[in-house]
């Protein structure tokens, strides 16, 4: 009978969670809609932000091998070519101070702008394709508003 009773309360303890979750968010552990907040998740701010900025379906741009290359370089980094994921490991690797995490967003920032600009010249000459080249440049648009949370939230 006890474990009924337990049930019972913990199905009424559920449903008022779910109706009042003012009560229990007062802690500020409830999720939010800070930009950024989802970058906690990942066991390393090197996974993070490889997963919002490496990956083209989140940040809207390819970022080649040859890519991070020159980001490293225009940061200030040589680099040999490895695999993307270990160039971008390498990448965070120079970036370890707030100058240098710096040199590679603005480096960064930079190369998604010339991508942005060759989108939007594609999508004026072809404007069948606007619709989707306008999605990969708010979202590259939306990862270059990151990159202050990104020095706020590592630095």
């Amino acid at each position: 009978m006890k474990d009924f009773e337990d049930l019972e309360g913990l199905r009424a303890e559920f449903d008022a969670m779910s109706n009042n979750t003012d009560e229990y968010c007062a802690d500020g552990s409830c999720p939010t809609d800070e930009e950024g907040v989802e970058l906690r998740d990942y066991p390393s701010y090197t996974e993070a932000l490889y997963a919002k900025i490496v990956a083209p379906h989140v940040s809207g741009i390819y970022l080649s091998r040859w890519d991070i290359k020159d980001i490293a370089a225009v940061a200030g980094d040589s680099m040999s070519i490895h695999p993307r994921k270990r160039m971008f490991e390498l990448l965070m690797k120079f970036a370890v101070s707030q100058e240098r995490m710096q040199l590679v967003l603005d480096a960064l920032e930079t190369h998604m702008q010339e991508k942005i600009a060759i989108y939007e010249e594609i999508s004026e000459n072809f404007p069948h394709s606007a619709e989707i080249f306008q999605e990969k440049i708010d979202k590259a648009e939306h990862t270059i508003k990151l990159f202050p949370y990104i020095m706020k939230e590592y630095f």
